[in-house]
């Protein structure tokens, strides 16, 4: 963010004025020779020591850029933090030890500030002290000439002028480019971010004989921490396959390759019996609907969020969607109805009412394939049931692939894989995995004592 600001508000007039206070001067300097190559020539000399003394301040400033640039950082981090984990400080009385830290980016911030002050402001007096006396020494030349007879009073008058302007534009140029550096500095970091890797999505618009999802000795590392390693699996068309396995395992990381969010390190995805990097990314995508625990909705009216998964759908068909997936009713009972505008990222519904929202969006979409993060996690008692055969009329005559936490939505499932340190441990059906001793017969086993205890 600190980066972005110091780019958008900064970079723009600090090139500009520097651009031109340099051009300005250097202008007229080959101007000048065409009127008095005397004054040319002291003209000359005055921009070539102020550029002695720029380099120097730009020398310092160069080696405060990085400082000024990571306090900045740190200070919209830790004030960000502190706004949007206000509830959790509150609630667990970290209000010193939090305002401890964002008080403590705040003095670094202004240390940054007040070292760049104290080290640029005298060499900036020197850059200005060095154009005032330049302009100066050409006024006063140009009055002696003018007096000796050696200078008419037009060019005399011409000198003059071009004194003043040549101050405004060192002074200018002079005061800005202190900032340079630090313009400098973010746009290395910005072009840093530019140049990551990008995935490539370009391939063949393919229509798949089958919907045949499988993976052969997929791997994947967040930097140099492996998440996913060696693993294979088959997931036939129009079966169901539940996900388990304890957090932090991989799970969603190994949902989030089959689906191609992130390509793997090694090994091969296939669709359809064809590698998923074949795909032109339209296409694929074409393939797979979404439900996740984290929902995201953009800012725009319910119907268009619903209708992201079908921009052509009529209103009818939109409304259709909305009460298979329980959202008809609460939607109704908003100011607008189904044109409510709701905030960015579903700001001001509820986790239970995006959720559905988000359900209505992918059975428009009518993909073959449906990935479900434990779609009815967010959602209260009373909706559960009319929202479990809602996912059951989404999810029918189609290939779901389900990271599941609740038994009842595991039980049912064609083949279960659990998942641990970022290997599939177990596979089989449900009955196949009780009788033997690991994780998944752990996981059952803690589900039952949890639905055991009474209130």
């Amino acid at each position: 963010m600190a980066i972005q600001d110091v780019l958008e508000n900064v970079s723009t007039r600090v090139v500009m004025l520097v651009c031109e206070g340099v051009l300005t001067t250097s202008l007229i300097i080959v101007m000048l020779f065409f009127f008095d190559w005397r004054i040319a020539l002291v003209l000359l000399l005055g921009f070539a020591l102020f550029f002695l003394a720029n380099a120097w301040l730009q020398s310092v400033a160069g080696k405060l850029a990085p400082r000024k640039i990571a306090a900045d950082e740190k200070l919209v981090e830790k004030v960000l933090e502190y706004l949007q984990g206000m509830t959790e400080v509150k609630a667990y009385h970290l209000k010193g030890k939090e305002s401890a830290e964002l008080n403590a980016a705040i003095a670094e911030n202004s240390k940054i500030n007040t070292d760049m002050e104290l080290a640029l402001i005298p060499r900036m007096s020197l850059q200005t002290l060095l154009a005032k006396l330049t302009g100066v020494v050409m006024v006063a030349l140009s009055c002696v000439f003018y007096c000796n007879g050696s200078m008419d009073a037009l060019t005399a008058v011409v000198m003059v002028i071009s004194a003043f302007i040549i101050y405004a534009s060192l002074e200018t140029a002079g005061s800005y480019s202190a900032l340079l550096r630090v313009v400098d500095g973010s746009v290395d970091r910005a072009t840093a971010i530019l140049n990551t890797p990008q995935m490539d999505i370009t391939g063949e618009a393919i229509v798949p004989e089958n919907r045949d999802l499988s993976a052969k000795e997929i791997e994947f590392s967040y930097e140099k921490r492996k998440i996913i390693q060696g693993v294979s699996l088959e997931i036939p068309e129009k079966t169901t396959t539940a996900i388990v396995g304890p957090s932090g395992g991989g799970k969603t990381t190994l949902v989030n390759l089959l689906a191609r969010f992130w390509d793997v390190d090694g090994g091969r995805v296939s669709l359809g019996g064809r590698n998923v990097k074949d795909y032109d990314y339209d296409s694929l995508m074409s393939n797979f609907s979404f439900v996740f625990q984290n929902v995201y909705l953009f800012h725009n009216t319910i119907a268009n969020n619903i209708r992201f998964g079908r921009p052509e759908a009529t209103m009818e068909e939109v409304m259709a969607a909305a009460k298979k997936a329980c959202c008809h009713d609460f939607i109704m009972a908003l100011p607008e109805g189904y044109e409510t505008v709701i905030g960015e990222g579903g700001a001001s519904l509820s986790g239970g009412e995006k959720q559905r929202i988000s359900i209505a969006r992918a059975m428009m979409k009518d993909s073959p394939i449906i990935f479900l993060d434990e779609a009815t996690a967010n959602v209260d008692p009373e909706n559960e049931n009319e929202l479990t055969k809602a996912i059951q009329e989404l999810t029918r005559e189609k290939t779901v692939i389900m990271i599941a936490h609740r038994l009842k939505t595991v039980k049912g499932a064609d083949q279960i894989l659990v998942v641990d340190k970022g290997r599939i441990v177990q596979r089989g059906k449900h009955e196949e995995l009780m009788p033997q001793e690991g994780i998944y017969k752990s996981f059952v086993s803690e589900r039952q004592e949890a639905v055991s205890w009474k209130i």
